[in-house]
């Protein structure tokens, strides 16, 4: 039986060597290349490395100045990281129902929520990209001029991903965050980004990142000057070299995963269309499928087990949020209070999709969910 992990990382002597380099005294610089790249990669203004995702989040909701008792939506549909980095603040997320083919958060929904909490105490909004389908964009920048807030691209799984022909990180949205290792844990190296295209939020994001240090400057090695003073209440969200070394090759190789990603995803298109209990993903957008979702009308679950019993596992993106213990007690949420969400999350089920991922491999999981779907025929 094979075994096909969920994901897993694709190494070569690129990420070697230029992880080898850092190691030398003298070769650093890494954060700084990393930093250039994505703003070229991305035709953004700028970029400011943190060492994951969530760091470049909450690092971009301190640039903004969140505070206590200050409101920011998200769809409900999203990683807990973005509720999470606004509850640090002792601000409160405001969760808006999904669109039932893309995941991402319902445009109606979201016009409904900003009209309801309009308010000096509403910041902004959360906009996440499920699976590297934008959302829509268009309605959405329409909706924060008309309501006077922030667009914060909850981009993680997105970059790469474009819009009318441009990258996300480019188009009109006030900060985008991203980052470069999907593991949660026990990651091999990690980074993350916050990409803007304001002076502002660009120098109070930097300022921000090492405890808001103001100084004679660093040396090469990373020391602190002589002479500093700290100048507000900052983080320690920094990238270390050898992360940023690491993350140089993902990003040099990014498109090339994206190509190899869609050649996965037309497989599995072609493969598992017309499986009885089986829907494959909508495209409503141009899409680089960082996941690829399909829905499993019958006993979910139970064919989750019934593909871990034959090597191969699976995900969830994701649990809504007020499914869960924090957010359902902490604001006495209902289970039918976003019955979008609540549908989808009970058919949804991620397949393994990755770079490193054979054609053999990808067949293989083709083959069990087709065995699997015709034996509860």
């Amino acid at each position: 039986m094979k075994e096909i992990p969920f994901y897993k990382p694709s190494i070569d002597n690129s990420e070697k060597r230029l992880v080898s380099e850092v190691l030398e005294l003298g070769k650093s610089g890494k954060v700084e290349v990393l930093e250039s790249n994505v703003q070229k990669y991305l035709g953004a203004k700028h970029a400011v490395a943190t060492y994951n995702g969530t760091a470049a989040a909450h690092l971009a909701m301190c640039a903004l100045n969140l505070k206590r008792g200050d409101k920011f939506i998200c769809s409900v549909n999203s990683f807990p990281s973005l509720a999470e980095v606004v509850r640090h603040f002792d601000a409160e997320p405001i969760f808006v129902d999904i669109d039932v083919d893309d995941f991402n958060i319902d445009i109606n929904k979201l016009e409904e929520t900003l009209s309801k909490h309009k308010h000096k105490k509403l910041k902004g909004v959360f906009i996440s990209n499920i699976a590297g389908q934008p959302s829509d964009y268009d309605a959405i920048y329409e909706l924060a001029k008309k309501y006077d807030v922030k667009i914060v691209d909850d981009a993680m799984d997105a970059l790469g991903a474009t819009y009318n022909g441009k990258k996300i990180g480019t188009i009109k949205s006030d900060i985008s965050c991203f980052r470069f290792s999907p593991q949660m844990k026990n990651s091999i190296a990690g980074g993350g980004l916050l990409v803007t295209n304001s002076d502002e939020i660009n120098e109070r994001a930097r300022l921000l990142r090492n405890h808001a240090f103001v100084s004679e400057g660093w040396d090469k090695y990373g020391n602190l000057g002589y002479i500093y003073d700290v100048v507000d209440i900052g983080v320690k969200y920094d990238l270390n070299e050898l992360n940023a070394a690491y993350d140089i090759t993902k990003k040099k190789k990014n498109d090339s995963f994206i190509k190899r990603r869609k050649e996965i995803a037309n497989i599995y298109n072609k493969e598992l269309v017309n499986i009885p209990q089986i829907i494959t993903p909508v495209q409503k957008r141009e899409q680089v499928y960082t996941q690829y979702i399909i829905k499993v009308d019958k006993n979910r679950d139970g064919f989750a087990r019934e593909l871990k019993n034959r090597g191969i596992y699976t995900g969830l993106h994701f649990i809504p949020l007020h499914l869960l213990t924090y957010y359902k007690s902490k604001y006495s949420l209902k289970v039918n209070d976003f019955p979008n969400a609540l549908k989808n999350y009970q058919q949804i089920l991620s397949i393994p999709i990755y770079s490193a991922l054979s054609d053999d491999e990808v067949y293989y999981v083709c083959e069990q969910i087709k065995a699997i779907a015709q034996e509860r025929v």
